[in-house]
């Protein structure tokens, strides 16, 4: 891979982590609710839905998945569904009190966090498909492929690390301005809607014909 389509591939980078969506808004939550140290265990969970994106791409899965309406519609049904749980989950919080965050009994544990990261990422159909319409721009067939699926990846993750953490952090610093229930009731209830309002989005989804 030329230094030019890595500086393309960079940029486009970039633009796929900051576009708003289901991994931002529960980067945000996760970062109101337990904080930036902890919030690492939901962005590593991000990152490897994510590396299974490119995985399915490389694999060719992507373009099965984006030919077939039936495998499209049940995985997409399955995030909307998730997406529906964790915004009943967040409406349902209660208030946390704010000395307790960095606690080892958290409410949370950090497997169930990256789990939650990893499905988020897992169960969206339509983030596949677009990697299978960015991903081969990027690609020069005539050279060896696994070394520029890994270069892909590895830059990829880390610009979308860094913006993720720039989320969690960002609504960890928040976080310390809640400090009453009634507040933090309000702000959860927020979240919930924006996760029931991703899920609505997914919902309206159609495969590409």
């Amino acid at each position: 891979m030329s230094w030019q389509v890595w500086y393309a591939w960079l940029g486009a980078s970039v633009v796929i982590s900051l576009s708003p969506g289901a991994s931002a808004i529960m980067s945000m939550a996760t970062g109101m609710r337990f904080g930036l140290r902890r919030g690492y265990w939901n962005i590593a969970g991000l990152q490897l839905g994510l590396l299974l994106q490119i995985v399915l791409v490389a694999a060719g899965l992507g373009a099965l998945l984006a030919s077939s309406v039936f495998a499209f519609t049940v995985i997409k049904w399955l995030g909307v569904a998730y997406l529906v749980y964790l915004g009943i989950r967040q409406w349902r919080a209660r208030p946390t009190d704010m000395s307790g965050l960095d606690d080892e009994a958290t409410e949370a544990s950090g497997p169930a966090m990256a789990l939650r990261g990893f499905l988020i990422n897992a169960s969206n159909p339509k983030a596949i498909i677009f990697m299978l319409a960015v991903l081969p721009q990027f690609l020069d067939t005539s050279a060896p492929l696994v070394p520029q699926y890994l270069i892909i990846a590895a830059t990829l993750i880390v610009v979308d690390v860094v913006v993720m953490t720039f989320y969690t952090g960002l609504a960890a610093k928040v976080l310390q301005l809640l400090r009453s229930p009634r507040q933090q009731r309000a702000t959860n209830r927020a979240f919930s809607g924006l996760f029931f309002g991703a899920a609505t989005f997914l919902a309206t989804m159609r495969a590409a014909t």
